[in-house]
């Protein structure tokens, strides 16, 4: 097994690097998830936490920052949000704590963006759901990327993250990192995706259930119960009247929404609103649906955001024990090979 963990620390060493961790395993910015008591817990265990900034002000991020400094020395990341209108001040905050990584995310960042966000000294992690797209980012600036496919929970693209890898990693891993994400729960996938040439990868939805994760005791049940088919991403009735898909968990909330398209583009085509207005009435359905499951409870009428790896999720376990069992996994399956036919390191 030390052999093992030799070989493991060979494959993500850049990645390790990068991040300044003991292990390449960043953590999924999850908002309203991802705050400091988690994102401590991941990096105090090896990992590299990401607090998720979401819709936070300048002075609420702040105060995160320092509270999770508060609760870890090793590094960690902020996630922020690129359509936020105060995107500026939140980078400037975190040049001021001093964070080391700034992830840009939520849409295609400025190029002055990221070259505020490397003028503070950090460096800057990008999301590229495409080949093209992440060629312009590393033009940009973008010191790593996060390649994250569709089955990942929350916001999701149409590619599997099989098929990105395969296109992005030739093309610019050897150039920057490049971390996979999406549907990634076990050990043994942590190894496919490094072999295949990326430096680490990103986990969310395993860290939900973890014992220092502050989601209503309902929203972890709901993700113990689930099964990987179970997290579906939210249905689009109308191309006239375009949905960002997210990912989650079926409940009442997602046939809900079905019909509410149905009945606000009734009254569209009834000539009762405008098509903006029904747009705008569409897209407000989900305001606030994540803090009702997440820190509410109420994961009938919220949304419950999960990627297809909760089948994988099936106990609480502290932070510690989630990425340890991740590294024994990926350990064994490198002991396996070595003794069906011994390589050097």
């Amino acid at each position: 097994m030390e052999r093992a963990r030799q070989r493991l620390d060979h494959l993500w060493r850049r990645g390790r690097d990068f991040l300044g961790t003991e292990l390449a395993i960043m953590g999924g910015a999850m908002s309203w998830i991802s705050e400091r008591n988690l994102v401590a817990a991941i990096s105090n265990g090896g990992g590299f936490g990401v607090i998720a900034s979401g819709s936070m002000a300048p002075a609420q991020l702040a105060a995160e920052i320092v509270a999770t400094q508060a609760l870890t020395t090793r590094p960690f990341g902020v996630n922020i949000i690129t359509m936020h209108p105060q995107l500026d001040a939140l980078i400037d905050v975190c040049g001021a704590a001093r964070v080391g990584h700034i992830v840009l995310a939520g849409g295609l960042p400025p190029s002055a963006a990221i070259k505020r966000a490397k003028d503070t000294g950090a460096k800057v992690i990008c999301f590229a759901p495409a080949l093209v797209i992440a060629k312009k980012l590393v033009r940009s600036g973008a010191d790593a990327l996060v390649v994250e496919g569709t089955e990942a929970g929350g916001h999701v693209g149409p590619v599997a993250t099989s098929v990105l890898a395969q296109e992005i990693l030739p093309a610019l891993a050897t150039q920057l990192p490049v971390f996979l994400a999406g549907g990634i729960g076990r050990g043994e996938a942590i190894i496919s995706c490094l072999e295949m040439g990326a430096s680490g990868v990103q986990l969310g939805t395993r860290f939900v259930c973890a014992n220092e994760c502050i989601a209503h005791a309902n929203f972890k049940r709901a993700f113990l119960r689930a099964s990987a088919r179970d997290a579906i991403p939210s249905v689009q009735v109308d191309p006239a009247f375009p949905v960002i898909p997210v990912r989650a968990l079926a409940n009442k909330a997602t046939r809900a929404f079905i019909d509410f398209q149905h009945a606000v583009i009734a009254r569209y085509r009834a000539g009762e609103i405008e098509q903006k207005d029904a747009q705008l009435e569409i897209e407000h359905f989900w305001a606030g649906a994540l803090k009702r499951a997440v820190i509410d409870g109420d994961v009938e009428n919220g949304s419950v955001m999960a990627g297809q790896s909760v089948g994988l999720v099936t106990r609480e376990q502290s932070t510690g024990e989630i990425l340890a069992e991740l590294v024994d996994q990926a350990a064994a399956v490198l002991t396996a090979r070595e003794r069906r036919q011994p390589t050097a390191i």
